[in-house]
């Protein structure tokens, strides 16, 4: 689909799916318009990360603006070199917008844990403070077939889960798990657990990779915007 608009009404609209108000403190000067390019805008393309790979694709589809869940600028930049050279010049030549949804999408109503709560069918959800927790009828074989990418690591003994905790990217917080304990899990799933967490947490973790809980929101966006989606996972191999 071909948008007819500027650049002012899609920040506008960008702002009424995941308010700017609901990001972390951490994601300050992190989200909205982070690369600024040609103000008439036609073509969206929309990924979970601004790679190399999805800038070229994005720029071989012709795009005016690429939505993205991660900044490719995490950190203050002193010096333009490197990859980081690489990615701006790529995206700053095809005069393309670059855009970053990020925890205001998280928390956003039909963002990223919205999201992922529907992909795994839980049911009569309750809100954390990041992340949703829902009954489940999916035992731990079902919920790794229904996340991209396949396979998920399980920590602690894992019988019937009757209530899933879900947070998508990072959300291994001891605090958030002693909360989805509190509101009745049987398990958290969630990304990039560290062992301490895991030794430590009072029910199972489910460990699946950042792009697996993420990525599905992004591609559910660019459907219902009309947008064209680039996936591109990560090469993930586990070896037994």
């Amino acid at each position: 689909m071909r948008y007819c608009m500027d650049i002012h009404e899609f920040v506008t609209a960008m702002e009424q799916v995941a308010p700017p108000e609901l990001a972390e403190e951490y994601d300050a000067g992190r989200i909205g318009l982070i690369v600024e390019g040609r103000s008439d805008l036609g073509t969206v393309c929309c990924a979970l990360d601004a790679t190399q790979r999805v800038v070229e694709a994005a720029v071989a589809a012709g795009a005016d603006m690429l939505v993205v869940h991660h900044t490719p600028l995490w950190n203050p930049v002193t010096a333009v070199r490197g990859p980081t050279a690489r990615l701006l010049r790529s995206l700053l030549s095809s005069g393309m917008n670059l855009y970053v949804m990020h925890t205001n999408f998280d928390h956003a109503e039909g963002g990223v844990n919205d999201v992922l709560a529907a992909r795994l069918g839980l049911q009569r959800t309750e809100r954390m403070a990041a992340g949703l927790v829902g009954d489940c009828t999916l035992n731990a074989k079902e919920i790794a077939r229904r996340l991209p990418g396949g396979g998920i690591r399980i920590y602690g003994e894992v019988s019937t889960i009757r209530r899933l905790a879900v947070v998508g990217g990072s959300g291994f917080d001891p605090d958030l798990i002693q909360e989805a304990a509190h509101l009745g899990a049987d398990a958290f799933l969630s990304a990039e657990l560290k062992h301490s967490v895991a030794r430590a947490s009072p029910i199972p973790c489910l460990e699946a990779t950042h792009y697996a809980l993420e990525a599905p929101a992004m591609e559910v966006l660019a459907s219902r915007m009309g947008w064209h989606y680039i996936p591109d996972p990560p090469h993930v191999v586990v070896v037994p």
